[in-house]
């Protein structure tokens, strides 16, 4: 099970103590915001985690300076990816992101189309197809959130049947996580529970991650 400290609007102060207590990955979902930490802790082995909706033009610069990207749900972008990251370093890590909830708000591709999304992604260079994200509705209905994590497992199990070796499902958050892990989660995102209360952002609204 790997952790993903969800780290936006922290200081990086919190990020070193999170990191001297056993946190090496670390989630952020604001560019600019992100580029400054990652160069401030350059001297740690911390892996980046870019967890938001990614748009194309921003596709070079997380191509650049992250370990991971979660949140892909155009081949366009993953093309952008692909051709923004840099030779000579390791392809990245990158997890597609599935609608599972089927709120407009939320982004991701339909369950049913996540197959043909991986289909063109997995053959493109620069790239790792590792797995899924999907977040549920806000919801303390347990048996709700597993009906909608089961969802995006079962598309899992769907893409890894037609070949595409996948090992990563990116699912769960502070208020969920428990649903998430029964159903099979590998990543989970947690924020509050680690950092506590945030400052909320003046860059836009929070996606894939916890709130």
């Amino acid at each position: 099970m790997t952790l993903v400290a969800v780290s936006k609007t922290q200081p990086v102060r919190s990020i070193r103590d999170a990191f001297a207590h056993g946190c090496r990955d670390f989630g952020e979902n604001y560019v600019q915001e992100a580029i400054a930490k990652i160069a401030e802790l350059g001297d740690t082995p911390a892996r980046w985690h870019f967890i938001g909706r990614l748009q194309a033009n921003k596709a070079r610069e997380v191509a650049t300076h992250f370990d991971w990207v979660h949140g892909v749900d155009r081949a366009r972008v993953a093309s952008a990816l692909s051709k923004a990251r840099p030779a000579g370093r390791k392809p990245l890590d990158m997890c597609l992101q599935v609608n599972i909830s089927g709120e407009a708000s939320k982004g991701g591709v339909h369950p049913g189309e996540a197959l043909a999304l991986a289909r063109q992604v997995a053959p493109m260079g620069g790239l790792a197809l590792r797995g899924l994200m999907g977040m549920a509705s806000y919801t303390t209905d347990e048996a709700e959130q597993r009906r909608q994590f089961a969802t995006l497992r079962r598309t899992y199990e769907e893409i890894r049947a037609d070949g595409i070796e996948l090992d990563t499902l990116s699912m769960g958050m502070s208020a969920d996580l428990e649903s998430a892990i029964a159903e099979g989660a590998t990543m989970v995102r947690i924020g509050t529970a680690i950092f506590g209360a945030r400052a909320s952002s003046p860059l836009g609204e929070d996606r894939g991650e916890d709130p």
